[in-house]
């Protein structure tokens, strides 16, 4: 993997990039697609590709690696092939997941044992298997095995819970430098800038990680129940001290406004859930501000869902029409709402690469925040 900045924001710490792998090219800053267990839940490739202008995904570890199971992903040549999708795929560590979804779990020096949330077998994941298990899902872009620390843990459980990853993550990028891909293409791995809300511990991860001169870095563990102001603080802590020739992707973040105020700070790479799992509950995301299409309000207009947005069903449906779809519990209408979000999402970065080369990205950022934290 390589990564070219091809330009800067003179009044903030916004840049565009472009990410080389053999999967194809990323332009950043970039929103990625969440695609837990193989799909984008409701949205079919060829709309992906065309239609929302999605160039990287995501797949997930822990969800891929219990179900459908390694053995499968092998057979078939990597999740690329599985799931037929021809673009670069990133997976998380499936630390996350555990921290979230599994009630029983135990976390040791050796790793993190847990029950899955399909039928309560046992499973262990070391930073050693986690590679091998990335390996063979076979992501251009790994993420290093990590805890998520919880955004409201003191002091003491945060730096404890920082040591761990730290000495997790020295085994993992061993395990990495030990190994190689498995279906003929290059991948790399992130490692991932723990330390909660806590300045000295963040700065020691940052010193960590970069001790391992990584292709990229990830900064995780916000967006998990800090103030978002602390969020923000911590961004502009961080990114400052990574090298500028390695992407920044902030994990699980988030809306709209947090990622313009993210990109600001320096970030690259972004995903999160929200587009879709809102979208599917009726929250559309648009330029003018959000909108709940189960509201009444909509019931007899007519317009276009977005006048300003970019996708295929933006110009085809209208908003009375899709409030019909959400109020009659047809699934159509969380497919309608989950494209729309989406293509939202990648138009919401693609200007914002368009700004920072034009030389206006924070007056132009400072106005769309005001509108799209807006309820219509």
């Amino acid at each position: 993997m390589k990564f070219d900045v091809t330009s800067s924001d003179l009044q903030s710490e916004a840049r565009c990039g472009i990410i080389h792998t053999n999967h194809g090219d990323i332009h950043t800053p970039i929103f990625m697609p969440v695609g837990t267990v193989g799909s984008v839940k409701g949205v079919y490739h060829k709309s992906l590709k065309e239609d929302i202008g999605a160039e990287i995904i995501l797949g997930n570890t822990y969800h891929l690696y219990l179900r459908p199971g390694l053995d499968i992903l092998r057979k078939a040549g990597g999740l690329h092939k599985f799931e037929s999708w021809d673009r670069p795929i990133l997976t998380d560590s499936g630390g996350f997941q555990i921290f979230s979804l599994t009630p029983i779990r135990k976390l040791t020096p050796e790793g993190c044992t847990f029950a899955s949330h399909i039928d309560g077998s046992r499973h262990i994941f070391t930073p050693e298997n986690n590679v091998d298990t990335q390996r063979t899902i076979g992501a251009d872009i790994m993420m290093a095995l990590d805890e998520c620390c919880p955004g409201d843990a003191d002091y003491s459980y945060a730096k404890k819970s920082l040591s761990l990853t730290n000495a997790w993550l020295d085994r993992f990028a061993k395990r990495f430098s030990e190994t190689e891909p498995l279906y003929g293409y290059g991948q790399t791995y992130f490692p991932i800038i723990q330390g909660c809300v806590y300045p000295d511990l963040r700065r020691e991860a940052v010193d960590h990680v970069l001790g391992l001169d990584p292709s990229g870095v990830a900064v995780g563990g916000l967006a998990v129940g800090e103030p978002t102001e602390k969020m923000y603080e911590m961004l502009e802590l961080v990114c400052p001290l990574v090298p500028k020739d390695k992407p920044r992707y902030l994990m699980g973040v988030g809306t709209p406004a947090n990622i313009l105020e993210g990109i600001a700070r320096g970030i690259d790479m972004f995903d999160c859930v929200m587009p879709t799992r809102n979208g599917r509950n009726g929250m559309l995301f648009t330029w003018n501000g959000i909108m709940n299409m189960r509201n009444k309000k909509w019931e007899s207009d007519f317009s276009e869902l977005d006048p300003e947005g970019t996708s295929f069903v933006d110009r085809t449906y209208s908003k009375a029409y899709l409030r019909h779809l959400f109020v009659a519990g047809e699934m159509f209408a969380a497919m309608i709402a989950s494209e729309h979000n989406l293509a939202f999402y990648l138009d919401l970065v693609r200007k914002a690469r368009l700004h920072i080369a034009e030389g206006d990205f924070c007056s132009w950022k400072d106005a769309a925040v005001r509108k799209l934290v807006q309820r219509m």
